[in-house]
């Protein structure tokens, strides 16, 4: 449905897109996920037609869009800063799209349409207030249901819910979810969120300094991670990266823990093991780490649990991250010695990062 070849973009001496390669699947929900800077939104722009890339095609059903206007695309786009008309009422900028001549309705169905995406969106009591005297969150629905309103080919939405409360943002994940499974209208949605991303999308794409590093599934990218900074960009706690060396037997790690990973590396080799915060429990017989207390977190009736491993302070000290139920640890304080058992079944190992690029994944557990 949407497919970016070679694109490359710069603006002077910057490169917002290196060669960027993508493709979207008809009817897909794509989350493309990235910092800022990464070329997410100059992504949209030239799917769009807002941007032309320097080089490289753009192709939506097939038909390159060179010299295609963007009112000719079929696409419709959110911005992130809402680009609404200011002097207008709500009523009024959602109706807009339905008012053109490329996508006018009769006057009572352009109604209708427009009172369903309002109360879907919950801003069906603000319809004739002026943009101005809206919150940003408001403004923020307001301009995700002009998009939603009229057909088309594709819906670009540039982190549309970055405004929005948290709570109020988990409900809009699942309308946004609940649209995408109705309508089935092909998607691309720019994110920095990673919990966005795995909830939303039906595939994901990780961009990076203007290419995609990654891309597939919410299993493929949890699992399978291509390298420790992908794997860093999901999870809340992020994973640990342990230090390690090869073995005959799989890797020995901080401590001198033997962890059964199975490595593409010859014995030796440096390497770091990605422990998920979810594989790591406090006590037990096993794999074990030891460290003490750093700090902890209570998050309802769970408690997240930095430890600092080994026996002492200093520089270069060692942290690790887990989440265990609050009666275990509820009453730890900071420096309490204790014990963690690495669970096995998820590890990953990467090459130990350099300074010119993240460390790419060379094995998993076996």
């Amino acid at each position: 449905m949407i497919g970016l070849h070679g694109v490359h973009k710069s603006y002077g001496r910057t490169t917002a897109l290196d060669g960027l390669e993508l493709d979207v699947e008809e009817g897909e929900f794509f989350c493309l996920l990235g910092p800022s800077g990464a070329g997410k939104t100059t992504t949209l722009k030239t799917v769009a037609g807002l941007e032309q890339p320097d080089s490289g095609t753009v192709e939506i059903d097939g038909k390159d869009m060179r010299g295609v206007e963007p009112y000719d695309r079929g696409v419709a786009m959110c911005f992130e800063s809402y680009a609404l008309y200011p002097h207008r009422s709500v009523y009024d900028n959602l109706v807009s799209p339905l008012r053109s001549p490329r996508h006018r309705l009769p006057a009572g169905e352009a109604r209708d349409r427009v009172g369903a995406i309002a109360e879907l969106l919950g801003v069906s009591g603000l319809l004739d207030r002026s943009v101005g005297q809206l919150s940003n969150g408001q403004r923020q629905r307001v301009a995700l249901g002009r998009v939603l309103v009229r057909p088309a080919r594709a819906f670009l939405l540039d982190e549309p819910l970055s405004h929005l409360d948290a709570k109020l943002r988990q409900q809009m994940r699942a309308e946004l979810k609940a649209i995408g499974a109705v309508r089935r209208t092909t998607t691309l949605y720019v994110t920095h969120d990673s919990v966005e991303a795995l909830a939303l999308g039906d595939r994901i794409g990780v961009i990076r300094d203007g290419r995609i590093v990654q891309t597939g599934t919410r299993e493929d990218i949890w699992y399978r991670p291509c390298d420790t900074e992908v794997a860093r960009a999901f999870g809340r706690p992020r994973i640990n990266l342990l230090p390690g060396v090869v073995t005959e037997n799989g890797v020995r790690s901080d401590g001198g823990v033997e962890l059964p990973v199975g490595a593409k590396a010859a014995p030796g080799t440096e390497v770091l093991v990605g422990v998920r915060p979810r594989d790591l429990t406090l006590g037990g017989d096993g794999h074990e780490l030891t460290g003490t207390v750093y700090v902890t977190e209570v998050l309802g009736r769970s408690v997240e649990v930095t430890v600092r491993l080994g026996k002492g302070k200093g520089e270069g000290e060692r942290h690790v991250s887990l989440v265990a139920p609050r009666g275990d640890a509820a009453r730890l304080r900071p420096d309490d010695p204790v014990r963690l058992r690495v669970r096995p079944e998820n590890l990953l190992l990467f090459e130990a990062d350099r300074p010119e690029r993240p460390g790419r994944r060379i094995g998993k557990s076996t």
